[in-house]
């Protein structure tokens, strides 16, 4: 029995190499987010250089610029969130990146992660502020026709900023 579970407790502990899958098609992913965002920047500076040259301001021409950086940010912040969950997860279950510290041993505390608690606060600080993009995003595309509408702006607005407040609160706690 002694040969028996020492194989297959081999085998299980070498099938966290699994992991390498969503590495790699996490930093697949990133690189495909960032260079989206990116031709999203180069088309709406395309916008604003055809625009200005041309003297033709279109009626939406303001929001379709901060709409198109703000989804740009968006898609940035995203690809961030696979950079941390692949590095996090290659740390996790596979190996310290050597490279990620410096001549003295010392981690770089960016990108470090030493639980899965760890992994998931990094990872959902970020997605708060996808989610806090995409809110601005939303209410920037917004018509707002009375002062009921305005005053649901402003609360959901403070709202948003008192939990940014209790987040970065929590942050400097851990």
């Amino acid at each position: 029995m002694g040969f028996v579970e020492k194989l297959f407790e081999h085998g299980l502990w070498h099938s966290r190499f699994m992991i390498l899958l969503a590495v790699v098609f996490g930093l697949v992913g990133a690189v495909l987010l960032f260079a989206v965002a990116s031709f999203d920047i180069y088309n709406t500076a395309s916008l604003v250089v055809n625009t200005y040259a041309t003297h033709a301001h279109p009626a939406n021409f303001h929001e379709a610029v901060v709409g198109g950086i703000i989804g740009a940010v968006d898609l940035y912040l995203i690809g961030i969130i696979m950079i941390i969950f692949s590095f996090g997860v290659y740390e996790l279950f596979i190996s310290d990146i050597d490279p990620a510290k410096d001549e003295n041993g010392h981690e770089n505390q960016l990108l470090a992660v030493h639980s899965l608690d760890q992994l998931k606060d990094k990872i959902s600080k970020v997605i708060v502020m996808v989610l806090v993009v995409g809110f601005f995003q939303k209410v920037g595309q917004t018509v707002f026709t009375g002062a009921l509408e305005l005053l649901y702006l402003a609360l959901s607005i403070t709202a948003v900023a008192v939990g940014l407040y209790f987040l970065s609160k929590v942050g400097h706690h851990e």
